[in-house]
């Protein structure tokens, strides 16, 4: 009778602690941890710093809108290349990593309102002379850089004089055109306006054709079924506009004149 009493005891004690265990995933499925992606090569928006930290504006940003909206969150380190098809596949959340809101995204994905606007500008070498914009730069076969599969890549291939150099990320380009392995660089605007300021050697060698060449407007990128979740991030995103969190990150990652944080309404 004593071993069943214990054998008894043992079973109850088990069944207790599973018990707790489940009541604890209840909790958490009501407060998820969202998977948000991040591709860190783009400084300042996200970038790993000297401590190897994930850093920058959109660092800063996506950690604000998804606290305010309640959620916990990790944070992972992603290729441009991987962003999206992860998303597609469910294993991440949220993405940011300035990507464009466009319509034919919108097939396959969601996006937040928006949280800045930027654009596309165009870096070229000094010693080019004769040449003012893309079409003059068409005209005498330059070859220009740009990132894979971004919207600068997608904006240069309207331009069918230019010979296209891809590069997996956009500091590549721009070593290469600091070192005339190409005759100028597509980026966007804020990236392009960053690189040119820290880099003496750019800003010697190099300059800018106009300002900024087209507007686009960035948003925070989902799973396109996941209704509840965008009307949360859009709600916590549009507070964040309109208390003057989002301008406070604009200005203390200095992102220039060519961004600029969209009204709240």
């Amino acid at each position: 009778m004593l071993l069943k009493n214990n054998i008894l005891k043992f079973v109850l004690s088990v069944f207790c602690v599973w018990s707790l265990g489940c009541g604890q995933d209840s909790r958490d499925s009501k407060n998820p941890k969202l998977v948000i992606a991040i591709d860190a090569t783009f400084v300042p928006m996200s970038f790993l710093n000297d401590q190897g930290d994930l850093d920058g504006f959109e660092v800063d940003l996506i950690k604000a809108v998804v606290k305010n909206a309640g959620f916990n969150f990790e944070l992972v380190n992603v290729e441009w290349g991987g962003l999206f098809g992860g998303l597609i596949t469910k294993k991440f959340d949220l993405v940011i990593s300035s990507i464009t809101i466009l319509e034919e995204r919108k097939n396959r994905m969601a996006f937040s309102i928006p949280y800045l606007q930027s654009g596309v500008s165009v870096l070229v070498r000094k010693d080019i002379s004769n040449a003012d914009s893309l079409e003059q730069l068409a005209e005498i076969k330059a070859t220009v850089g740009a990132q894979i599969n971004t919207t600068s890549y997608y904006f240069l291939q309207k331009y069918e004089g230019i010979n296209i150099k891809t590069y997996e990320k956009f500091g590549h380009a721009i070593i290469d055109l600091a070192n005339k392995g190409n005759d100028g660089v597509v980026g966007d605007s804020v990236q392009a306006n960053y690189y040119f300021n820290k880099n003496k050697e750019l800003t010697q060698n190099a300059r800018f054709l106009g300002s900024r060449l087209s507007s686009e407007n960035y948003g925070i990128v989902m799973g396109k079924g996941n209704i509840e979740l965008k009307q949360k991030i859009d709600a916590s995103l549009k507070e964040l506009l309109k208390n003057g969190t989002v301008q406070k990150l604009h200005d203390k990652w200095n992102l220039g004149e060519f961004a600029v944080v969209p009204s709240s309404e």
